[in-house]
């Protein structure tokens, strides 16, 4: 049986920030009428895509909705029991199983298309395989094929590397959770001019994720070198100091600091606050 989802003018209850599905969505929900729902509870939720399982976030409110890209919506049907965490282990096994399944079916109908992950919904109303493909796939026959060996609607969803990392991946390189599978919502524009600015190593593989592109970590600084940046001067500038005239060898954006060679041959450090003007 389909449950209608709550009209965004039902009755005024709480509603919660909550994260759900392989792809880390993230939506307001209505509280159940019954029962205490409290921040990192695991819920049983109706969602346009059916029941499924989700992690309660925090409360919501219209500046946390209004920060979140396409957000869902639905309502909390409870929270999770210890039999519905058992459903959720249990899925996850068989979301193995279905990877493993559905591989062979790509094999076997000669497509160019590699399965990364699968996803069942807790009600059961359907299983999600998201792939990779650098090109258009026709996979109408595997779908069917998919459909009468699951006896479940299928949907297959192409995603890009940073996608399967946001599926697959686990720690970074700074040993802590990768930025994509906790609380990244967006994936930031990155460029080598970033890195280049920054004065981070070009070194391809200490400057790339576990997706092969550019660390999203260089982002998040951006702005404030940029800002930076525009306020000193620029490498072979030309200065006037408190210690004199100089011209400008190179710049240290973040700390502020200017390496100066004087008329007089010295070179030496100088902070932005010791220039006096630009000539």
């Amino acid at each position: 049986m389909t449950h209608p989802l709550p009209s965004p003018n039902a009755p005024d209850r709480t509603r919660f920030i909550v994260r759900h599905g392989a792809v880390r969505l993230l939506g307001e929900f209505i509280a159940p009428e019954r029962g205490e729902v409290r921040r990192r509870d695991v819920v049983i939720l109706r969602t346009p895509r059916g029941t499924e399982h989700g992690e309660v976030l925090g409360p919501s409110s219209p500046q946390a909705v209004a920060h979140i890209p396409d957000p869902t919506s639905g309502a909390i049907l409870r929270v999770a029991t210890d039999a519905d965490l058992q459903r959720i282990a249990e899925l996850a096994t068989a979301e193995a199983c279905d990877l493993e399944i559905g591989v062979n079916l790509v094999r076997q109908h000669r497509l160019a298309m590699q399965l990364v992950s699968a996803e069942r919904l807790f009600g059961g109303e359907r299983v999600l395989f998201y792939f990779l493909a650098e090109h258009r796939v026709d996979f109408r026959e595997l779908v069917k094929a998919m459909a009468r060996e699951f006896h479940a609607r299928i949907e297959l969803r192409q995603i890009g590397v940073r996608d399967e990392a946001k599926l697959k991946a686990d720690y970074g390189d700074c040993g802590r959770p990768v930025c994509c599978n906790t609380f990244l919502m967006v994936m930031p524009p990155v460029s080598m001019r970033m890195a280049k600015l920054q004065k981070s190593t070009l070194d391809p593989t200490k400057i790339s994720g576990r997706c092969g592109r550019l660390k999203c970590c260089l982002r998040y600084e951006q702005d404030v070198y940029e800002a930076h940046q525009e306020e000193l001067p620029k490498a072979g500038s030309r200065v006037l100091t408190r210690q004199g005239q100089g011209r400008v060898l190179a710049v240290e954006v973040l700390a502020r600091r200017l390496m100066v060679e004087f008329e007089d041959g010295r070179r030496q450090p100088v902070t932005a606050d010791e220039v006096l003007t630009k000539l």
